[in-house]
């Protein structure tokens, strides 16, 4: 048997724009418009465009290969050519083994069937055999956390309660091959956090995954490759926090905000013990590298690093200068490059690193990146917000002092004792 799973070989998909008619009935109501507005038949060459443009690429067994790129950029079609939902206009695809794709977590569902009619109805349409639904039907109940709802119409469900439902069914179907389309962000933080669990343990268990998100952390988190996408084409293949990496600095500097300044951030770089990285454990040493060009002769510089969570708040500031660095000085042409070490103690999340160039005395600011790339921070979930103190619980035996109980509890390093119950 072939070591690879997937295979695209110089594959192209074609698309026209516009409205196509494909019947006199649905071409005749259109007409009087058309006149009406001078409307004008497109030439033919104008109507069609390549969503895909010569795309190869390929995954070993058991491997996992995120697919990142703007919208647009053909991500979702590579996943239902690959799917058989349509077909390529050139070249050549393989799959070998028995492939599931989880593209649209609802599709089929039946709003007048029970939650535990459609498992099975929805079930079907994804391959599983109604003795593999039967077997796995307490599974699927549970994963969703509808056990209270499971006989209630759908039609009834909350559009959260839908999405659980629908995706419980597609994670417990076994395939060699397993395809998925941005389904991860359904339900409240700790479903969500069940389904990257799920994941974890299908990819564990030998499944190939080919995986398609604009969630960069789940991407860095579960592929061991990712593949970037523009405008149909392949930019890059590689491991997954380069190619991410690249994706971030192409679409976070697309606007430099110094172009027109006498100096400006050339580049910005985040880097742990064994190079060049974004997802991070809490606690983990990293190291921000930042170039500084100048285009004109320049004094008295200062290098400013902030991060920001999710709600783009300001968690962390500080630079060269209150570090204890003097300022510094470029001559045009000039590029002065620093690192800033950072120890990471931030919850499980998502973070901005931002870097800002300025001379404080004259409050100029000459560029700044905000962000500049982004850190992906993969601590325990026995932490929340944006910080972790790494806490501890310790917890004394209980002593009984004249007849009334008393325990003693360490919540941190230092240790608290309870005031003795009074009578």
């Amino acid at each position: 048997m072939s070591d690879i799973a997937l295979r695209m070989e110089q594959v192209y998909k074609k698309f026209r724009k516009g409205e196509v008619y494909n019947s006199l009935r649905d071409l005749i109501p259109t007409l009087p418009g058309r006149m009406f507005r001078k409307q004008e038949l497109s030439a033919r060459a104008k109507q069609e465009f390549w969503a895909l443009q010569d795309v190869s690429f390929e995954v070993p067994h058991g491997q996992a290969l995120g697919i990142i790129g703007r919208n647009g950029a053909g991500k979702s079609t590579i996943l239902k050519i690959l799917a058989r939902i349509m077909k390529p206009t050139k070249g050549r695809m393989v799959v070998n083994g028995r492939l599931a794709a989880i593209i649209e977590i609802t599709a089929g569902f039946h709003p007048d069937l029970t939650g535990r009619e459609n498992i099975f109805l929805n079930g079907t349409i994804l391959g599983m055999t109604k003795r593999e639904i039967t077997g796995k039907l307490d599974q699927i109940i549970a994963f969703s956390g509808l056990e209270e709802f499971i006989d209630t119409p759908i039609k009834r469900y909350s559009s959260g309660m839908y999405a659980r439902l629908g995706f419980s069914v597609a994670a417990h179907v076994d395939p060699e091959v397993l395809i998925v389309d941005e389904v991860l962000s359904v339900g409240d933080f700790a479903f969500q956090q069940r389904c990257v669990d799920r994941m974890r343990s299908i990819l564990k268990g030998g499944t190939t995954v080919l995986f398609v998100s604009h969630n960069l952390k789940t991407v860095t988190e579960l592929c061991q490759h990712a593949m970037l996408l523009d405008r149909g084409k392949v930019v890059s293949i590689g491991p997954t926090d380069l190619v991410v990496q690249r994706y971030l600095s192409e679409t976070l500097n697309a606007g430099n905000t110094g172009a027109n300044e006498s100096v400006f951030i050339s580049s910005v770089k985040v880097r742990g013990e064994s190079g060049e990285q974004l997802k991070f454990e809490s606690g983990e040493t990293a190291w921000v590298d930042i170039e500084v060009t100048a285009r004109k002769n320049v004094e008295k510089l200062a290098a400013v690093i902030w991060l920001t969570d999710e709600a783009q708040n300001n968690i962390f500031n500080t630079s060269s200068e209150r570090l204890g660095h003097r300022p510094f000085s470029l001559q045009a042409g000039e590029t002065y490059r620093a690192s800033f070490e950072l120890t990471l103690n931030m919850a499980h999340g998502t973070f901005g690193v931002c870097v800002a160039v300025k001379r404080n005395d004259i409050q100029k600011e000459f560029d700044r990146k905000d962000p500049a790339t982004m850190v992906f921070i993969g601590s325990t979930n026995s932490v929340r917000g944006a910080v972790n103190c790494f806490p501890r619980f310790l917890e004394a035996e209980t002593a009984t002092v004249r007849g009334a109980s008393r325990k003693t509890v360490e919540i941190n390093p230092l240790t608290v004792q309870s005031e003795k119950n009074s009578r």
